[in-house]
């Protein structure tokens, strides 16, 4: 375990002291709402119960759960763009590479799922990059969905709230709105604007919210030039008689969030000093001259199966034999071409109606679809598309029965869902070879790969060689009850059935006859947790879960893969055991939380559709403390371990030195194991090290009073991810690293300019790349970048 993660440990520690030395008297913390704190100027605290975990509207510090929060404040402040970013304010999220494009974030070392005010997204793996402009607050949750939520593995979620023209459940009373301009290093181009207004009209009370944005930049790495449009709008309308109405959605589409996995062609000496190898193999030629290599020209598969023993026979296609030897590299040279492309549109709409029967009971239906359209094609050898939707039904009761003395209250929320899924993938996997390229040459026409999209009718072409359409449905019945006993003792029950049903068939041109035809199967599942929290002395909530869940094993697109259906991989088991502690005080001004877990879950591997089980332990603290209305604080880390349970059967490709093959004889193509117990360490359990043990961050922000020059801020943040590597005996190790970032602003009356600087010193560290490509390509750092924004308000 590292300095870095004692030392981080040892302040929360004196935080935990600090708040424990202010306490008063020995009464419990706050459990009826959330002390909203004035002068917290950086937005650390939270301002109004949430019932993302629990569909109860509860405070993320009172609930028997690791959570966290960042408030759109937070956001600005701490410089906070992607999803990537978030490690800055929540503990466990570290993320490898999905080939740069950041479309969800790993939690407790394995991919989380997206949620939009509390429903379940399509799958995002790099897809698409999940923006967080648009934002009121982000909820990261650490462990399961509850059943509130749905069914979902263990490992953790995000929840975006959007904004909306309701501020701490009250509607605005007078329009409000801004517009923002930003430019920064590297071409750096964003307009945003956002309206909100009140809308009453008779007895209804209302408003509306409006935000977009339009983005056209250029980036740090070289051939990369994202653009992207988002338009979201919210309304919200209730009466005096309690009735209630929310619809609203989100719109989304880009170009250019083209997917590179970095560098190739990886040796321990091209991380240490960036001494890249040279050369190129020119066996294999573009003879029509259209730019690419087809299918009759390349011949046969690029890709050879390594089954341990001796080294693969040479291949003269496999050979560099013109341009050999080595040359610097920086981080800007990645692997791109001009014919890489990815194009995707989301639609996302909601609608609640509701009434709530006085203070203390509601029912409410709710509706949610969400549609994903991608086509994209990177060119070592992935084209894809996919074009799928997920649509949702939810019908609730909330209701609070409590003693006459109050010394028992029951919060419970109860319903029926209903969530169906139809969509189609298509993949070409018949011609990848990462290593092929030589970076510093750049992109030429024998190591660019033909893809449907360029097929010519009655051309020689390359075909999609999986063609999935896939179709499934869950119904299902929960409930949760949440007990409070003498305004201290607090027992949470949560429960769900599921009833599943999928159809899946596939069509592409290497489709076995079985699922050519289709596949179907149902199932029924059951999920629950059990919590139980304490409102002890000081300040301190010791509390501990527990959870089996169930969930769907989806592919990149939400999809099922037919080869999944008969042996019942398309659903999955998994278990959670947290212990933890959180405190509050000085009048919620510092809060903190302390959490161990161990929890065992799966992760399909997509390339043949196996089902690999993780298993995972570790430690999280995090916490906030608004000092005064200048100074606040923030810190979180975490040090864990995660498991693969062997043996691991899955599908991946290894570097050529893992293949015993010298790099100028196999970098021409590609080497793969069907089966990773090939090697005999990977029959058994071994660490997942694309995930680093220890993870922490600490911020400050310090803001200035109101004087007559206006108002100014700073914050300085930093954060220490500890060493990584491939997962392939002898693999590359990428060593740990400490970042910083800084930010700065001015304001006065209508006007502020903020200025965010990332990567401060331009420090050059390495991120895994995520999936089967973890051992033969890294993403090297981004270095420094500078944002400068100016916005008028309204």
């Amino acid at each position: 375990m590292s300095t870095s993660y004692f030392a981080t440990a040892s302040l929360t520690a004196l935080l935990l002291v600090a708040g424990t030395a202010h306490a008063a008297d020995d009464t419990p913390a706050t459990v009826e709402e959330i002390t909203v704190i004035a002068n917290d100027r950086a937005g650390l605290i939270e301002r109004q119960p949430t019932n993302t975990v629990l569909g109860i509207d509860k405070p993320l510090i009172e609930t028997a759960r690791s959570a966290s929060f960042a408030s759109d404040l937070t956001l600005q402040r701490y410089g906070i763009e992607t999803v990537d970013d978030l490690v800055a304010v929540s503990p466990g999220t570290f993320t490898a590479s999905f080939y740069n494009v950041p479309g969800s974030v790993a939690v407790r070392g394995t991919l989380a799922e997206v949620y939009f005010r509390g429903f379940k997204r399509i799958e995002n793996r790099g897809t698409y990059p999940t923006l967080l402009s648009a934002v009121q607050q982000v909820e990261i949750v650490r462990g399961p969905p509850t059943a509130f939520n749905g069914p979902g593995k263990v490992g953790g979620f995000l929840n975006f709230v959007p904004k909306t023209a309701q501020v701490e459940g009250a509607y605005l009373t007078a329009p409000t709105g801004q517009v923002e301009v930003t430019v920064g290093s590297y071409d750096k181009k964003n307009l945003s604007a956002q309206v909100g207004l009140p809308a009453s009209f008779g007895a209804v009370e209302g408003g509306v919210y409006l935000y977009g944005e339009v983005e056209d930049s250029g980036s740090f790495y070289r051939g990369i030039t994202p653009k992207h449009h988002l338009l979201q709008l919210s309304s919200d309308f209730s009466t005096p008689e309690g009735y209630f109405v929310s619809f609203g959605g989100m719109y989304y589409n880009s170009e250019g969030y083209v997917q590179t996995p970095g560098w190739n062609r990886l040796t321990q000496d091209l991380v240490d000093n960036q001494n890249y190898i040279r050369g190129r193999d020119t066996t294999i030629v573009d003879l029509d001259g259209n730019g690419r290599l087809t299918p009759n020209e390349i011949g046969a598969s690029l890709t050879r199966g390594y089954f341990g023993g001796a080294a693969p026979s040479i291949d003269p296609r496999f050979t560099l034999d013109t341009g050999l030897g080595v040359s610097k590299i920086t981080a800007r040279d990645v692997f791109i071409s001009d014919r890489d492309f990815s194009d995707t549109e989301t639609q996302t709409y909601y609608l609640d109606v509701g009434r709530r029967f006085g203070a203390d009971h509601v029912v409410k239906g709710q509706l949610f679809y969400d549609q994903l359209k991608n086509q994209r094609f990177v060119s070592y050898g992935f084209p894809a598309d996919y074009d799928t939707w997920v649509a949702e039904a939810r019908l609730t009761y909330n209701g609070e029965f409590a003693s006459a003395d109050r010394n028992l209250v029951l919060n419970t929320v109860s319903g029926l869902s209903w969530r169906t899924f139809e969509g189609e993938r298509k993949e070409s996997t018949a011609f990848i070879a990462l290593d092929r390229r030589d970076i510093l040459t750049g992109a030429t026409p024998n190591d660019i790969f033909d893809d449907p999209f360029s097929q010519e009718p009655g051309g020689i072409g390359l075909p999609w060689n999986l063609h999935n359409k896939s179709k499934w449905h869950d119904r299902g019945a929960f409930a949760v009850a949440d007990l409070t006993i003498y305004d201290r003792l607090n027992l949470v029950l949560s429960g769900r059935l599921d009833d599943y049903s999928v159809k899946s068939q596939d069509v592409g041109s290497q489709a076995s006859v079985a699922n050519r035809l289709g596949q179907k199967d149902a199932s029924g599942k059951g999920t629950y947790s059990l919590s139980a929290s304490y409102k002890a002395p000081f300040g301190l909530m010791p509390y501990v879960t527990y959870a089996e869940t169930a969930a769907l094993e989806v592919s990149q697109a939400g999809d099922i893969n037919p080869g999944q259906v008969p042996n019942g991989s398309w659903i999955s088991d998994s278990d959670l055991r947290e212990l933890g502690l959180k405190g509050q005080w000085l009048d919620g001004a510092l809060v903190a939380s302390l959490s161990a877990y161990r929890q065992t879950r799966t992760r399909l591997n997509s390339v043949n559709n196996t089902v690999v089980g993780h298993r995972s332990k570790g430690l999280e603290l995090e916490a906030r403390w608004v000092v005064n209305r200048n100074l606040s604080l923030s810190v979180n880390g975490n040090n864990q371990q995660t498991i693969v349970k062997g043996p691991n059967t899955g599908f991946y490709y290894i570097p050529a030195f893992a293949a015993r093959t010298p790099g100028e004889l196999g970098f021409g193509g590609g080497y793969a194991v069907f089966s990773y117990a090939t090697f005999p360490s990977r029959a058994v359990d071994y660490e997942e090290t694309t995930v680093p043990d220890t993870v922490a961050s600490i911020y400050a922000t310090y803001t200035s009073d109101e004087m007559s020059w206006g108002q100014a801020g700073l914050t300085g943040g930093v954060k220490y991810v500890g060493e990584t590597s491939g997962t392939v005996p002898g693999a590359v190790v990428y060593p740990e690293h400490t970042t910083m970032t800084a930010s700065a602003y001015y304001a006065r009356g209508p006007w502020m300019a903020r200025l965010n600087i990332d990567n401060l010193f331009d420090k050059l560290y390495f991120t895994p790349v995520a999936d089967v490509y973890a051992n033969v390509a890294v993403l090297p750092s981004v270095g420094r970048q500078w944002r400068l924004t100016v916005q008028r308000s309204f």
